[in-house]
C-alpha cells in the first residue's frame, strides 16, 4: 500500500503533466471538443483515492493521444500507434521539464518499418499537420531493409534510439547537416562523440528501393533525401524533439524518459 507522500508525489507528477499537455492541446488542436480534453470534472473538495485518480489521469491522456493519432490519420501514413504514443509521452516530459527549446515541433522516425517506407515523420503541434514524411536510413550495421540492431558505442555504424534535441546547423562532409544531442543516458549520448547528426544523401532515394528493396545505409546517422534536408533541417533545428522509436524491449524497457524515477506510467499502458 502507497504511503501518503508517495501518492501525493505521484499526484503532483501526474496531474502537472495533464494540465500542461491539455494547456498546449486546447490552442492547438482546437476542434477537439473541451469535454474530450478534460481529464476530470471534479471540484477540489471532492476526494478520490490516490490510485484511481492515476488511472484517470493515465486513461484519459491516451484518449487524447490517441484522438490526435486519429484525427492526423498518421495509421494510414504508416506510423506505428506505440511509436506516437511513446514519442508524446516523452515529448511532454521533457517539456515539463524543459528540457527542449522549442515545443512546436515532433520529429519521429518509425523504425518498426522497412526503410523502403516513409519512415519519418515531422509533425507541426501548433498548425496541427504533419508537415513532412519521407525516408530516412538508419546505420549499415543496424541491419539490411530493416533496423534491429543499435548502439551507442562509436564507430559502431549503428543507430541509436530514443529522444533527442536537435540543435544548431553546420556545413560539414555531407554538407548542410543538424547536429543531434542524445538526451539518453547509455542510450544515445554518444551521439555528438558519434558525429551522428542529419544530413542529406544521395543513397536515399527511391530508385535504390526498386533496385534492391530498400534505401542506402548510413553510418548510424539518420539521413534524408537530399531534396529535402534543407528544408526540413530549417523547420526542425534550435531545439525541437526528435524520437527514434523501435519496438526493441531492451531500450523501451531501459528508458529513463519513458519511465521517470518515481513513477511507472505509460502511456500505451
Amino acid at each position: 500500500m502507497m504511503s501518503q507522500k508517495t501518492v501525493y508525489r505521484k499526484l503532483y507528477f501526474y496531474i502537472s503533466s495533464i494540465f500542461i499537455f491539455i494547456f498546449h492541446l486546447l490552442f492547438v488542436f482546437a476542434k477537439f471538443k473541451p469535454a474530450d480534453l478534460k481529464f476530470a470534472a471534479v471540484k477540489a473538495t471532492t476526494f478520490i483515492p490516490g490510485d484511481t485518480l492515476l488511472s484517470t489521469v493515465r486513461t484519459k491522456l491516451q484518449s487524447s493521444v490517441s484522438g490526435m493519432y486519429d484525427s492526423l490519420r498518421l495509421n494510414m501514413m504508416g506510423l506505428s500507434k506505440q511509436a506516437f504514443e511513446l514519442a508524446m509521452q516523452g515529448y511532454n516530459y521533457l517539456s515539463q521539464n524543459g528540457k527542449i527549446g522549442n515545443d512546436r515541433i515532433i520529429s519521429i522516425v518509425d523504425f518498426s518499418q522497412p526503410s523502403s517506407s516513409k519512415r519519418l515523420f515531422i509533425i507541426d503541434l501548433d498548425q496541427q499537420k504533419v508537415i513532412f514524411n519521407t525516408y530516412v536510413a538508419h546505420g549499415m550495421n543496424s541491419g539490411a531493409a530493416t533496423a534491429d540492431q543499435f548502439s551507442n558505442i562509436p564507430e559502431s555504424n549503428q543507430s541509436s534510439l530514443g529522444f533527442y534535441e536537435t540543435g544548431a546547423t553546420y556545413i560539414g562532409h555531407n554538407g548542410y547537416s543538424l547536429r543531434l544531442e542524445g538526451l539518453e543516458t547509455g542510450i544515445n549520448d554518444n551521439a555528438d562523440r558519434r558525429a551522428i547528426v542529419i544530413h542529406g544523401a544521395a543513397y536515399v532515394n527511391e530508385q535504390l528501393i526498386k533496385s534492391q528493396g530498400y534505401i542506402g545505409r548510413s553510418w548510424g546517422c539518420p539521413a534524408i533525401p537530399e531534396n529535402l534536408h534543407k528544408p526540413i533541417i530549417d523547420k526542425i533545428k534550435n531545439g525541437t524533439c526528435l524520437f527514434i522509436y523501435s519496438p526493441n524491449q531492451q531500450y523501451l524497457s531501459h528508458s529513463r524518459i519513458l519511465h521517470p524515477a518515481g513513477s511507472t506510467s505509460r502511456i500505451n499502458g
